[in-house]
């Protein structure tokens, strides 16, 4: 028995490998299952996966595993392990309980959770999952389209741990009006629209006037190309060349991007979201909803950035897309286009 400030511990129990899982015997199921909700009950023992197995010899309950300490486990099991164990003890010294996402674990993870976090103070079976959680380390790269049902956990390269949530938003807003009629000129990188109908700017939000903010709003508005292409492809905009003309000085100047942006731009319009120009913010859009007028014009509610469905997306990518919106208290939105379609991603900081 272990002795420590008073108080009397268990004796650490030793562990074997049973193919790619760790078995304890003994009282294994009680101290470590039934207490504390470690592994997998296997008859009057218990199995454990590595990141569990790693878990309890850094705490001292298990003395080795077929005679490897701590570091000699973690030297054996560097992928098996990884960026994983840091993850997971760290959610263990917040409180929560958790437990492989394999199979016999827990129930229909997603392919790609790495955990099953339960709500704090809560095991296996007792209020459901509060996060499925997928970690990785700071330097690999996530498809983005295997987010959405999983939240991030990255580990840095000082083994700090940061946590994002991640989810499927559908962007909604009160239905637009048809925009009016409108003639226009395509110049190198814009359409000007020479006499508008007040609504066009005024109350739909398109465009702006031709000197900015200190242009008369009843006059000449500039276009950017996805608006103009958009409003072409409705039919509300008429201009030599047509759509077709738009579109190809758009590919001209952004390349594929354009068709993914004017995707994107027509779907959230479609949803009676107003998307302008995010340059400012380092995102494709900037979006507001409700829009009544622009002289009411509320916040933006989130940020667009547009990729291909097949992206992927590096973690220092997400913390600075997330730490920019916070700090501007947006919400950031990814649009991963493929072809017509569009699935949209929202991520954001999330604190255990």
């Amino acid at each position: 028995m272990r002795l420590s400030a008073g108080l009397v511990y268990p004796p650490p129990m030793d562990g074997s490998w049973a193919g790619d899982l760790v078995r304890v015997g003994g009282d294994a199921r009680q101290r470590f299952h039934d207490a504390r909700a470690y592994g997998r009950p296997d008859g009057s023992g218990l199995l454990l996966a590595p990141v569990e197995a790693a878990h309890l010899l850094f705490r001292g309950d298990l003395e080795a595993v077929d005679g490897d300490g701590f570091a000699a486990f973690l030297e054996r099991q560097p992928e098996a392990v990884g960026a994983g164990f840091l993850a997971y003890a760290d959610l263990r010294e917040r409180g929560y309980y958790l437990a492989p996402a394999r199979e016999g674990w827990v129930a229909d993870p997603p392919p790609v959770a790495d955990f099953a976090v339960f709500p704090r103070g809560s095991g296996p079976g007792e209020n459901g999952v509060a996060h499925w959680l997928r970690v990785v380390g700071e330097r690999e790269s996530v498809a983005a389209a295997t987010l959405g049902d999983v939240d991030l956990g990255v580990v840095d390269e000082e083994g700090e741990v940061t946590y994002f949530e991640t989810g499927r938003p559908e962007p909604t807003g009160e239905p637009l009006a048809a925009p009016p009629a409108a003639r226009g000129t395509l110049l190198a990188d814009r359409v000007v629209v020479w006499d508008p109908a007040p609504s066009l700017y005024g109350e739909l939000f398109f465009g702006q006037p031709l000197a900015g903010r200190a242009g008369d709003p009843a006059g000449p508005v500039q276009l950017s190309l996805v608006e103009a292409a958009h409003l072409a492809t409705t039919g509300a905009l008429e201009l030599a060349g047509g759509a077709a003309a738009v579109s190809e000085r758009g590919r001209a100047v952004e390349g594929d991007r354009f068709d993914r942006r004017l995707t994107a731009y027509a779907a959230l319009r479609s949803a009676g979201v107003v998307p302008k120009t995010g340059f400012k913010f380092g995102a494709d859009f900037r979006t507001y909803v409700d829009v009544e007028s622009v002289s009411s014009l509320g916040h933006s509610v989130a940020l667009v950035r547009v990729l291909p469905a097949d992206a992927t997306v590096s973690p220092r990518e997400l913390s600075l897309d997330v730490r920019l919106a916070g700090g501007v208290r947006k919400r950031y939105w990814y649009a991963l286009v493929e072809g017509d379609a569009v699935r949209w991603l929202e991520v954001g900081r999330l604190t255990p």
